[in-house]
């Protein structure tokens, strides 16, 4: 993998969060926590779960190794989950703007949340990070399906096609 590649890959991730928030701000705040089984009971809980999870691992990427969860609970409405997003949004933009070929080939070692240590190359697990984030927005897709909301597109080639990448 190399800068390139990985720079267009997250642009598309920040893009494909974008337009999820965009739809879940259109929720009303009961829709946005009603319980609909999946792997989280919420829309919210999930992207609270998606959320966490990108923060945690930019933290690793950074060279620290949190054991905190995000809790759901902090985020009581769309609007202070996406003004969260947008924080670690820049961050993230940050750290893959000063990405260098050494750094993506370069191991790096965490210690998970069960205290567990685990060493991947950092270019494995920014794709990893990707792939974990658009499996579950393909969850909140079809929760918004199930609550009569109008669900976005997030396919790669339509991020190509409206923004002309």
């Amino acid at each position: 993998m190399d800068v390139e590649r990985i720079t267009e890959l997250y642009r598309y991730h920040a893009w494909a969060n974008r337009r999820i928030l965009d739809a879940v701000s259109a929720l009303t705040p009961e829709q946005f926590v009603v319980t609909i089984p999946s792997s989280f009971p919420s829309v919210r809980d999930t992207l609270v779960h998606v959320l966490w999870s990108e923060w945690i691992w930019l933290q690793r990427w950074q060279g620290s190794s949190p054991r905190m969860v995000f809790e759901p609970r902090d985020f009581p409405e769309a609007a202070a989950l996406s003004a969260r997003w947008a924080e670690h949004q820049a961050e993230q933009t940050a750290f893959v703007g000063a990405l260098t070929a050494d750094l993506l080939a370069r191991a790096v070692r965490y210690v998970n949340t069960r205290g567990e240590t685990w060493e991947y190359e950092l270019w494995k697990q920014m794709l990893h990070v990707v792939n974990h984030s658009s499996y579950h927005r393909g969850q909140v897709i079809t929760m918004l399906r199930q609550l009569g909301a109008p669900p976005p597109t997030t396919d790669f080639l339509v991020f190509y096609d409206e923004l002309g990448a």
